[in-house]
């Protein structure tokens, strides 16, 4: 058995490594690489940084024709350089293989010490959150006991997508992929496992990250005793030699279940996501989602007590929805994304984005629209008037009030109608709506609010979108946001902070540089930054002014030792967000970095000189004086025949 399940480890990994992304397309190595080439001071090297050992570099020495395959404390990792920061003394295990034309091929694992603690890498409040912090410890319980009482939750598990993550459920972001969610109340489904006392699991962080897990329904687990590694940025969690408390009914379903991911973490609850097997269940893949409590929260909570979780409206929405450039502001419907469903905390349940998203059963179709083209809803927030006109154009006038927790009341109005097929717009029977989620722009000014409806019998909202039609922060040219931001200055790229990779619009999430990953580090990504590359970089800017009405942008740069100037004309779509600069941006011909590009040749809109313009690391039109911005480009695209979607994005700071 042991070998069965070592066998489809190996697999699991080798898919995992097919599927990820890459910075580009890396070519395949040749295929005469055995186990035994795949040595540490041959093929690969382990490097402490002279500063601080606790970081520990993992350096790819077979050439950038193979991409690397890193099994590490921390996860896995195919770039040809991998930083760990590594907070506890001990052995640490690194396993190293490389893609080849045969077929991925490891070698044997490779051990490296640690030799003290470095309390700084645990100061993340994920940290603290799962385990107490330095010193501590913290027992955790899955959401269901002997009695079949779930006390945070609906019920012990639910189910996710295999894309969905901590961005989708903390942050209640929409992106693209395998993202949807069911979430069983475990009243009406306790056939998924039978009611039991599950046993405990228990996180320290006394001079190590350690984990003990009582199974008390698995015998074959039992008492597990083993380590635990958080990666705080991708929201991941590796556990060794121990497993999450799990139902017995699914334990031979997952391939890796120390393989894990973060989905909610609070001082009282957490949910970690497994990935469900399709070779072992018979099943699709999907997310197994368990819902745990702390032991605090268990031994405090009195029955008949609901705790649930609310909406997570951004700071001063109040102000975001009455009055964006005067108080009154008219709201219409979606035509693209009329309506969806929400859970308690405001996330969206489908990731409908466009119209040809909704599927057949919804009824809803590009002809749609039209029939409600003519509702509006008219709110001023200077005297609270409302005025409703429904799609055959019948108008009602009234008040409204809005509370602190982002109800709705009407009164005179009754927003009302049918939108399709059996989908209606409507109020609650308090002629209330709820504002559960709020969307921006990259200049931060609202593009839309979801408002919504409790269902009466499940944890979830029926919601609708509404627009903002005036006084949508446009006035008489919608693109002053823009000008503002862009013209007059000039901009460089960012030598610390070069270049990073993300996932596809609309919500580009991910990334693994920093703010700290370039600078005068010419050896942790030497595939793509040295002397040479910021040379390049600091040589150039781009200078965005107004000639009239256009808008232009000068480049300047060293290109291959000499100077290059060119101009061109910008032109800015608001609602994408993307720039069109009608000239190749800076050129990094004759340095590693030479396969970034200046053009973007997969643009999703099939012009190569569309930027996609990207906010990420806190940045947007806002705060451009500050925090610069990204310009991105698409690198992997699927429907371009590659094997994953990525944008490349680059960061400019201002000179």
């Amino acid at each position: 058995m042991n070998k069965i399940f070592k066998l489809f480890v190996l697999l699991f990994w080798g898919i995992s490594w097919m599927t990820s992304c890459s910075p580009d397309e890396i070519s395949i190595g040749e295929a005469n690489v055995a186990p035994e080439d795949l040595v540490e001071g041959i093929a690969f090297k382990i490097e402490h940084d002279a500063a601080n050992p606790n970081i520990v570099y993992l350096k790819n020495l077979m050439g950038s024709q193979y991409t690397p395959l890193w099994n590490h404390p921390q996860g896995r990792s195919q770039e040809q350089t991998v930083t760990l920061k590594i907070p506890f003394a001990g052995d640490y295990e690194v396993q190293f293989g490389v893609e080849t034309r045969g077929g991925i091929v490891y070698g044997e694992p490779v051990t490296f010490h640690i030799d003290n603690m470095y309390a700084e890498f645990i100061s993340d409040p994920l940290w603290i959150l799962l385990a107490g912090g330095a010193g501590e410890e913290k027992t955790w319980y899955l959401d269901l006991d002997a009695d079949a009482v779930s006390r945070y939750f609906v019920g012990p598990l639910f189910f996710y997508g295999v894309d969905d993550s901590w961005l989708t459920v903390t942050e209640g972001q929409t992106i693209d992929g395998d993202s949807w969610n069911w979430q069983p109340d475990y009243k009406g489904n306790s056939w998924l496992f039978a009611a039991a006392d599950f046993g405990t699991m228990t996180f320290d962080l006394k001079g190590g990250a350690h984990v003990t897990v009582e199974h008390l329904t698995i015998p074959d687990r039992g008492r597990e005793q083993g380590s635990y590694m958080i990666d705080v940025d991708n929201h991941t969690m590796k556990m060794v030699d121990a497993t999450p408390l799990h139902d017995i009914n699914r334990d031979g379903v997952v391939v890796n279940w120390g393989d894990i991911k973060i989905l909610s973490l609070t001082e009282n609850s957490m949910q970690l996501g497994v990935l469900r097997d399709k070779a072992l269940s018979g099943e699709d893949p999907c997310l197994l989602v368990y819902n745990f409590i702390s032991k605090e929260y268990k031994d405090n909570w009195t029955p008949g007590e609901t705790v649930e979780p609310e909406p997570a409206l951004p700071d001063n929405w109040q102000n975001d929805v009455s009055q964006i450039v005067s108080t009154s502001i008219k709201w219409v419907l979606s035509p693209t994304t009329p309506f969806n469903w929400a859970n308690l905390d405001g996330s969206l349940m489908n990731s409908w984005n466009t119209v040809a998203d909704y599927p057949d059963w919804t009824g809803f179709d590009a002809s749609i629209p039209a029939t409600y083209a003519a509702f509006s809803l008219t709110l001023d927030s200077d005297d609270h008037s409302v005025i409703y006109v429904a799609p055959d154009g019948v108008e009602q006038t009234g008040t409204y009030t809005l509370d602190e927790k982002g109800y709705y009341t009407f009164t005179g109005v009754t927003p009302a109608f049918n939108i399709c097929s059996w989908v209606n717009l409507n109020t609650s029977a308090e002629n209330q709506w709820r504002i559960v989620k709020i969307e921006k722009n990259a200049s931060n000014k609202v593009t839309g609010m979801w408002v919504g409806v409790r269902d009466p019998e499940k944890p979830e909202y029926m919601v609708w979108k509404l627009e903002p039609q005036s006084g949508g922060g446009t006035g008489s040219d919608p693109l002053n946001d823009w000008k503002k931001a862009l013209a007059g200055k000039t901009f460089t790229p960012d030598v610390n902070w070069f270049v990073d990779w993300v996932g596809f619009p609309p919500d580009f999430s991910g990334g693994w540089t920093s703010s700290s990953t370039f600078g005068d580090d010419y050896t942790s990504n030497g595939w793509v930054w040295d002397a040479d590359v910021r040379e390049v970089a600091e040589s150039a800017t781009l200078r965005f002014f107004m000639e009239g009405s256009t808008m232009k942008v000068e480049l300047n740069q060293m290109k291959e030792g000499t100077p290059y100037s060119a101009t061109g004309t910008v032109t800015i779509d608001p609602v994408n967000n993307i720039l069109n600069i009608d000239i190749p941006l800076v050129d990094y011909t004759g340095t590693v970095a030479a396969w970034l590009g200046s053009t973007n040749p997969k643009s999703l809109t099939g012009n190569e000189y569309d930027w996609y313009f990207v906010s990420h690391g806190g940045s947007n039109l806002g705060n451009i004086d500050s925090n610069g911005f990204w310009l991105g480009r698409v690198t992997n695209s699927i429907a371009a025949g590659d094997t994953s979607d990525e944008v490349l994005i680059f960061h400019y700071v201002k000179q």
